[in-house]
């Protein structure tokens, strides 16, 4: 049977995968992820989802990529705490959009398949003030984070309500992630055929 690899260093992404009970190869791909003029979010996180998937070698590839997007802007992973601060200013009692756009791709024999999708989650962000922004960003956690935090850390405490997939906030959308690997051709866990 093949094994799933993985196109990410994200350390999430590999936990959302192996509780599945998939093995998991990790694989980082290296691609650019600056956005590019007139890209629109969710084309931008699936370009850079179908990148990482053709990026690394092995028979079926995994590639995702997640953006915060405010009033139709990207908030990527901060350059510096004071690009943390800022992010964290502007969610601030707003409503914004999570996008993750996941990519697998197989190559068997000589059919390739290659398969992706992007789910949208909502996300109600709290009221938060100077004094919480200097802890949150102190804790060391908004840095490596697409918009500056992390909902299942200590970034939660600030998150109010959630309209969607919560593992997609994370950075892996499960269940639509789930459905593109069986449509790949690779068996689940729980599947006849995938021992």
């Amino acid at each position: 049977m093949p094994r799933l690899v993985l196109a990410s260093q994200s350390p999430r992404r590999r936990e959302l995968l192996e509780a599945l009970g998939l093995a998991i190869d990790v694989r980082p791909a290296h691609v650019d992820e600056a956005t590019r003029p007139g890209e629109g979010p969710a084309e931008y996180v699936l370009r850079v989802a179908r990148e990482k998937a053709r990026a690394v070698p092995g028979d079926v590839v995994l590639g995702a990529d997640t953006a915060v997007v405010l009033r139709g802007a990207v908030l990527g992973k901060p350059a510096d705490a004071d690009d943390a601060r800022r992010m964290l200013r502007a969610l601030s009692g707003q409503v914004h959009e999570v996008l993750t756009g996941v990519c697998v791709r197989r190559n068997a024999g000589t059919m390739g398949v290659e398969l992706d999708v992007v789910v949208s989650t909502s996300v109600r962000f709290a009221r938060i003030g100077a004094a919480e922004i200097e802890w949150y960003v102190a804790t060391g956690e908004p840095m490596d984070k697409a918009g500056a935090y992390a909902i299942q850390g200590a970034g939660g405490a600030f998150v109010e309500a959630v309209d969607g997939s919560v593992s997609s906030v994370v950075g892996l959308p499960v269940a639509e992630t789930a459905q593109l690997l069986r449509r790949a051709g690779l068996p689940l866990p729980w599947e006849p055929g995938a021992r």
